[in-house]
C-alpha cells in the first residue's frame, strides 16, 4: 500500500464514519426525548438504546482506527477510554489503559489497531494491558487460551505482499502500513498464555 492508498482509505474510512454516526446520534436523541418527555421506557426501548450507544462507540472507535489523522489533533485520555469502554470493553474482554495523558491522534490510531489486532487473539476472552513508556507503546494480551495467526502477527513485524488478509484482519495491513510512514519498529513476544507488543 503506498501513500495514496493509505491516504484514500483513511479518507473513506473517515466519510463512512461521519455519515454514519449522524443517523445513529439522531435515535440517540429521539430516545432522549422520550425520556424526557415522561413516556414509559420498556425493555424494548432500553434495548434499542443500549444497542445504539454500542453501535455509535464502535463507529468513534473506527473513525479513529481507520480514519484520517491530521497533524496537531489530539485524543483527551478521557475520550480514549470512554471509546475503549464502548466499543471493546466487555463481560468477556477486559482492556486496562494505564496512560494517564492526552496524545496525538496518530498515536492513538496505533494503538487501536493493534487492540483490534489483539482481539483476535483473544476470542475467548481475558485482559488487555495497554501501557507507554516515554513514546513506545507496551501492549499486551493475557488469557487462559490465546488464537494467534501466526502469519498475520509475523506480517506486522515484517511485511509481506504475499500475505493473505481478509476483510475482518484489515487491521493487521493498515498497522503494518501506519508503522512503516512512522519509521517505528513492532517487536510481538508470546507465550502459551501472553502475547506482548512494544511498538
Amino acid at each position: 500500500m503506498n501513500n495514496l492508498n493509505l491516504t484514500l482509505s483513511n479518507l473513506i474510512g473517515s466519510r463512512i464514519c461521519h455519515d454514519l454516526i449522524s443517523p445513529i446520534g439522531a435515535i440517540n436523541n429521539g430516545l432522549e426525548l422520550i425520556e424526557i418527555k415522561g413516556d414509559q421506557v420498556g425493555s424494548e426501548m432500553r434495548l434499542i438504546e443500549q444497542s445504539c450507544a454500542a453501535a455509535s462507540a464502535r463507529i468513534q472507535f473506527f473513525r479513529i482506527a481507520y480514519g484520517a489523522a491530521l497533524d496537531g489533533q489530539i485524543i483527551s485520555n478521557r475520550e480514549t477510554v470512554q471509546i475503549i469502554n464502548g466499543a471493546i470493553q466487555s463481560n468477556r474482554l477486559a482492556v486496562l489503559w494505564h496512560p494517564k495523558g492526552d496524545f496525538p491522534r496518530r498515536e492513538i490510531q496505533l494503538a487501536f489497531l493493534l487492540l483490534q489486532c489483539f482481539e483476535t487473539a483473544l476470542p475467548y476472552g481475558g485482559t488487555i494491558h495497554v501501557g507507554r513508556k516515554a513514546s513506545t507503546w507496551l501492549i499486551s494480551g493475557e488469557a487462559d487460551r490465546l488464537e494467534v495467526d501466526t502469519e498475520l502477527w509475523r506480517h506486522l513485524v515484517r511485511p509481506s505482499p504475499k500475505t493473505e488478509i481478509s476483510p475482518a484482519h484489515v487491521q493487521f495491513a493498515l498497522l503494518s502500513e501506519c508503522v512503516f510512514q512512522t519509521g517505528r519498529q513492532l517487536q510481538v513476544e508470546q507465550t502459551e498464555q501472553m502475547l506482548q507488543v512494544t511498538l
